[in-house]
């Protein structure tokens, strides 16, 4: 018996070492893609992820086309928005820098923040990714060395080489310090997301309990009469009613004005004391790719997004 035992466990332990080994290769395979072969990457991930064939000749879905768009439409518009710190600029310009947060500053490097300046509660961002948010809710209990230390390594990523979005590319690594945002009770404000289409908004994407990293767990859509709608996972819903927010007429309108160069783009806003605040513009939700949109969402949005010429 306990030689048998033991011939199980080698047999275990070698097919742990296989697949550990072929996991391994897998992931440099595509690393490679990534970094020299987008269009045979975004081909390799989709297989992987809906376990059938991309198509890019005729998209129909909306992570179809989000993947065309991503490959075949760089308009510099598109990496300007996207970058966080020249979105800003096209906001202001278009005359609604009302509805962006207090800009504290903007830096090239970690070293230039005085932190000593900097109010109680912030906001740090690198302006040319995603996820690169130190959220600051009190400056006593900010190890700011390792703060630093975060903002160098995020500053070196070309985001366009790590996750695939490829107007990422050209845009110039920035870190920018903005005014913290809560609600009444002090905890993150929610995120109400728009998704427009050609300058049309069609609904609204909440996303709420956010952990003090800015992560969020739960999400639902919703239309402008404030119904749920089945775009999202079950499991991944909030499984509680949300209020219409106060500002909802604004986001919708300024969402709309903001978006009408783009084919599509997510606008996140926050509903902040009845006033709108724009966070930031997506264009890439997800990497171009969720398998948590249902079938329904995945047809309805892909019949909304008109592709246009390629740029």
């Amino acid at each position: 018996m306990t030689a048998l035992i033991r011939k199980i466990q080698n047999k275990t332990k070698a097919t742990h070492h296989y697949y550990t080994l072929n996991n391994h290769l897998k992931d440099r395979y595509e690393n490679f893609l990534l970094k020299f072969l987008p269009r045979q990457h975004a081909e390799y991930r989709y297989q992987r992820m809906f376990k059938k064939k991309l198509d890019l000749t005729a998209p129909v879905t909306f992570s179809e086309k989000l993947i065309w768009l991503n490959l075949f439409w760089k308009h510099p518009l598109k990496t300007e928005c996207g970058d966080k710190y020249t979105m800003r600029l096209y906001v202001e310009k278009l005359g609604y820098g009302h509805v962006l947060p207090r800009l504290i500053g903007v830096y090239e490097h970690a070293s230039e923040i005085d932190f000593g300046t900097l109010p109680q509660k912030f906001v740090l961002k690198c302006t040319h990714g995603c996820g690169f948010n130190i959220i600051c809710t009190s400056k006593d209990t900010l190890n700011v060395e390792k703060a630093k230390q975060q903002l160098d390594a995020w500053l070196k990523i070309d985001y366009s080489k790590s996750a695939g979005e490829l107007h990422y590319a050209s845009m110039k690594p920035r870190i920018i310090c903005e005014e913290f945002l809560d609600d009444l009770d002090g905890k993150q404000p929610t995120d109400f997301k728009v998704f427009c289409f050609n300058g049309k908004a069609n609904c609204v994407f909440v996303a709420t309990d956010r952990d003090p990293h800015g992560h969020t767990d739960k999400y639902d859509f919703y239309d402008f009469n404030w119904n749920k709608l089945p775009y999202y996972k079950s499991s991944l819903n909030a499984g509680r009613d949300y209020a219409k927010p106060a500002s909802f007429d604004e986001i919708i309108e300024v969402a709309e004005m903001l978006s009408k160069p783009f084919p599509f783009v997510r606008m996140d806003f926050y509903n902040i004391r009845g006033k709108a605040i724009l966070g930031e513009m997506t264009f890439t939700p997800s990497g171009c790719m969720s398998n948590d949109f249902t079938d329904l969402a995945q047809q309805t949005f892909g019949s909304l997004l008109v592709l246009p010429k390629p740029v």
